[in-house]
């Protein structure tokens, strides 16, 4: 026999290995080549389908539509404690709705468009002309100082008011972590 032969020989071999171990298991096919793939039509989702990759899960609304996440975020009736709390229970409903990206990113505006719905949903945790927003586009305590975010990680959220003499880094400021 000549060496060529032995060659040609044991690939026969290994290919009739390949087709009775691809025969027995199922599972190990390899995936149809894309022409073959195009030539089958997928069937488009339904609407329920639809609905259910594309919809968010939206914040409590109130029957005005305005979130009733954010409504009582520097009410005369709250204090700084809830206050703080209330923006944290909106950043967690970001990441809830977008699990991939963890917390918003940038500064307190870019943190504050995001949360306002300049997001890839367009989903609006908090109103865009809520009290708690200045003309900046910043996101403020309840003596009008922007807040500080730092982010500890992507899945928490560290949240800073300058307090009643509205200097940030005092003995006077209010820190909320979850």
């Amino acid at each position: 026999m000549t060496p060529r032969r032995v060659l040609l020989g044991a690939l026969a071999l290994l290919a009739a290995a390949l087709f009775w171990f691809l025969g027995r298991n199922p599972g190990a096919r390899p995936e149809p080549a894309p022409a073959a793939a195009a030539a089958t039509t997928p069937r488009p989702p339904s609407a329920p389908e639809k609905a259910r990759e594309t919809a968010p899960a939206r914040p409590p609304t109130e029957s005005g539509g305005e979130s009733a996440l954010a409504r009582d975020l520097n009410s005369p009736a709250g204090n700084i404690q809830s206050d703080l709390r209330i923006v944290l229970e909106v950043v967690d409903a970001f990441r809830t709705n977008f699990p991939r990206e963890g917390n918003p990113v940038g500064s307190n505006a870019e943190i504050t468009a995001t949360l306002t719905g300049a997001n890839r949903l367009g989903l609006a945790l908090i109103p865009r002309g809520h009290r708690a927003i200045n003309a900046a586009g910043e996101l403020c305590d309840r003596w009008g100082t922007p807040l500080f975010f730092h982010a500890e990680s992507g899945r928490r959220m560290e949240v800073r008011s300058a307090g009643p003499d509205r200097r940030m880094w005092t003995e006077d400021d209010v820190v909320q972590t979850p």
